[in-house]
């Protein structure tokens, strides 16, 4: 088994479920196709950390009880309630609703006991065994809080009003009025001295005294300045800024404040001011903000001392772990669909983040904490990826650039699912690349085997062994002309002296003196060659440029005027055999063969009666004579 893992900041997140390798299937669909499944390697890598961890269609939002033995979530299409159990890693039971879920809260240490607040304007309190009972709010409600002391449902919504339903007593409460004249976002109570904190569309903070039911402070979100880093009031506090998320911190002092901006501010209590602030670099609204204690061991102690506890916030598109003193980065989780909500696991590294997918993901980070008890096999798992190589993410992948892409007619599916973009080019699934190579290329295969043959007679011709000779600069072609007149006249003598032999058969003793001659004058035009070429004094002809022949000059024209022919002809005028036998010295032969190369040769004969061709018999006699 092996799980896609990132390495962000050096810090190794594992994709536990909920990725496009683990995707979920219908039960009638798999039974079917179980033997095709067989042979898919994204779905023989699966793991399913809880069995049906998932909705049909989207996840809204999830949550841990406080025993930790459950985790309940909300989600579409329909709209309903499932609870899944930690102890059998699978789903307990579900309930439809009949409208889409907003917020909830679970009133009870387990699951038996939860208010759902829904987009119809109404609020359902379910029990182990049904919804027990619905009423309506005055107008939609955006958020909901408990307060458990008092009993009191807290509800905020498009009004200034905090709308309070006790529970003991079964009736509405008189509403807390808040100065914001747009609504309240998002609702939260210190679980330390239970003190109120109401975050409004206005970009305010205001936090109310349970006891009283009075306000007794706000904050209003600043951002730093461009100029001279001076913290001032964000542009449109009162009217474009929103607080979109707000948790307080377990020791009652902290409280953590995410923008509508993409900005999370940290502020102590007892100052009007952040103490620190960090951008999501995304500029969408914070989805969720959460406080992570350290724990012992978890991240290190070193680090644990310098940074102490965690922050987890969240936007649309990346989850990030920075820490609280220094704000330095910890590590960041981005999932491959649109983040509605995130929940850690109590005292373990696990990340549940429900999303606008199927499946619910869940992370495990060993740094961040770790397995819970009912997952302790990620422990185990994780320490054999660490002892053996990993397979990269992109491993069933192909890496095409734009050109290409439109080169196979798959342009039209930029900006589609089908395409990841990376760097400057798509990863697209290896199946559909050579499917579409295979459509845009019939003749691939051909081509293909072509190139092969020639790559192995390339080779082939290569180790064989080949005489290599190495030219000097200066006067290249007169040193090659040299070179081919040594080798050249070996070769010819040879031939000759071969030729000579079968020619001359009834003539033994001739034969021998014209094979004599051919071989004197090779050596001769070879020993001339070789002087040339490895004597001292004529060294500086092939190192000096002052030495060197410009043949294309019009006074090397005029003296070898015959040389350029010479050069354009395939066949050099060499004297033939025949005509070099009948000279007797050696400029003879060689005028003899340059004239007799001349004439046509003559046809052969059978007659007798002297007409052998248009040149008659006694007509060479005469001309050699």
């Amino acid at each position: 088994m092996v799980l896609p893992v990132s390495n962000a900041n050096n810090v190794k997140v594992y994709t536990v479920s909920g990725s496009s390798l683990a995707r979920r299937l219908p039960d009638w669909l798999v039974r079917r196709k179980r033997r095709e499944l067989q042979k898919d390697v994204e779905w023989t890598r699966r793991l399913e950390l809880i069995q049906d961890f998932g909705f049909p269609q989207a996840a809204l939002r999830i949550k841990v009880t406080r025993d930790e033995q459950h985790c309940v979530a909300t989600g579409v299409y329909k709209p309903q309630m499932r609870v899944f159990d930690f102890g059998n890693v699978s789903m307990k039971f579900e309930r439809h609703t009949d409208a889409e879920n907003v917020d909830f809260v679970v009133l009870s240490d387990d699951w038996t006991k939860s208010v759902h607040l829904q987009n119809d304007r109404s609020l359902e309190f379910h029990n182990e065994g049904q919804m027990h009972f619905r009423t309506r709010i005055p107008r939609f409600g955006r958020a909901l809080a408990y307060h458990s002391p008092s009993c009191d449902v807290l509800v905020g919504g498009a009004a200034a009003e905090v709308w309070r339903l006790n529970i003991d007593q079964g009736r509405f409460m008189a509403p807390m009025q808040t100065q914001s004249t747009s609504g309240v976002n998002v609702l939260d109570v210190c679980p330390a001295h239970q003190l109120f904190g109401f975050g409004t569309q206005d970009g305010a903070v205001e936090f109310w005294d349970p006891r009283a039911r009075t306000r007794i402070g706000a904050v209003e979100p600043t951002i730093p300045n461009s100029s001279g880093g001076i913290m001032q009031p964000a542009e449109g506090t009162r009217g474009g800024l929103e607080v979109s998320a707000l948790e307080f911190r377990q020791d009652g002092l902290g409280v953590a404040v995410g923008t509508s901006s993409g900005h999370v501010l940290l502020y102590d209590l007892r100052q009007a001011r952040p103490w620190q602030i960090k951008d999501q670099q995304y500029g969408l609204p914070i989805k969720a903000v959460r406080w992570i204690e350290a724990a012992a061991g978890a991240y290190g102690d070193a680090e644990a001392a310098v940074d102490g506890a965690k922050i987890l916030s969240a936007d649309a598109r990346v989850i990030k772990l920075w820490g609280v003193n220094s704000g330095r980065a910890f590590t960041s989780v981005e999932p491959p669909c649109d983040v509605n909500d995130v929940c850690r696991v109590p005292g373990s590294g696990v990340l549940l983040v429900a999303g606008e997918s199927a499946d619910i993901h869940s992370y495990f980070i060993p740094r961040l904490g770790p397995a819970p008890r009912w997952a302790h096999f990620l422990e185990n798992l994780t320490e054999e990826m660490e002892q053996r190589p990993q397979q990269t993410v992109y491993d069933d992948y192909k890496f095409v650039v734009r050109r290409e892409l439109e080169a196979l007619g798959l342009a039209h599916l930029v900006g589609s699912p089908v395409l990841k973009p990376y760097m400057h080019g798509f990863f697209v699934d290896l199946r559909l690349y050579e499917r579409a190579k295979a459509i845009a290329n019939p003749f691939a295969y051909e081509e293909y085997r072509v190139r092969r043959v020639q790559e192995k007679l390339d080779a082939a011709r290569a180790s064989r062994i080949r005489a290599t000779t190495k030219l000097p600069k200066v006067n290249r072609a007169l040193a090659a002309r040299l070179l081919q007149m040594q080798r050249g006249a070996s070769a010819s003598a040879s031939a000759n002296n071969a030729e000579s032999g079968a020619s001359d058969s009834d003539d033994p003793a001739s034969a021998r003196l014209a094979g004599g001659r051919q071989r004197k004058r090779a050596k001769a035009r070879a020993e001339t060659a070789a002087a040339m070429l490895e004597d001292s004094r004529f060294k500086d002809m092939f190192a000096n440029p002052e030495f060197e022949v410009d043949e294309d000059g019009d006074e090397f024209r005029q003296l070898h005027a015959t040389q350029r022919r010479h050069n354009n002809s395939s066949s050099s005028a060499r004297p033939t055999a025949a005509a070099a036998a009948a000279g007797d010295d050696s400029s003879e032969d060689e005028d003899v063969g340059l004239r007799s190369t001349a004439l046509p040769a003559p046809d052969s004969d059978d007659d007798d009666d002297g007409d052998d061709g248009d040149v008659p018999l006694g007509s060479d006699d005469e001309y050699f004579r």
